[in-house]
């Protein structure tokens, strides 16, 4: 079995109110010099056989029109090593 992994954020220009939320709320937990915090979502997706080219380019499709709101959203798909 393989992992890929699917990481969706929101593109820089997009207003993230959730990531400036958490910011804000860092140095009042005492977590000081961050200079700024993005929020996304990061799908782990286990495949049946290897992670082949072919089974990569449907994660990417998935991501793509599932996934990811390509809008307002970009996407990395990588394949996490097994452990």
């Amino acid at each position: 079995m393989a992992r890929v992994v699917v990481d969706v954020m929101l593109k820089p220009e997009i207003l993230d109110p959730q990531g400036q939320a958490v910011q804000r709320a860092l140095p009042r937990l005492g977590f000081e010099g961050i200079a700024d915090v993005r929020q996304g979502k990061r799908f782990e997706i286990e495949l049946d056989g290897p992670a082949d080219e072919a089974a990569v380019a449907r994660i990417r499709e998935a991501a793509e029109t599932f996934l990811a709101n390509t809008v307002i959203e970009d996407f990395t798909v990588r394949v996490e090593e097994s452990s």
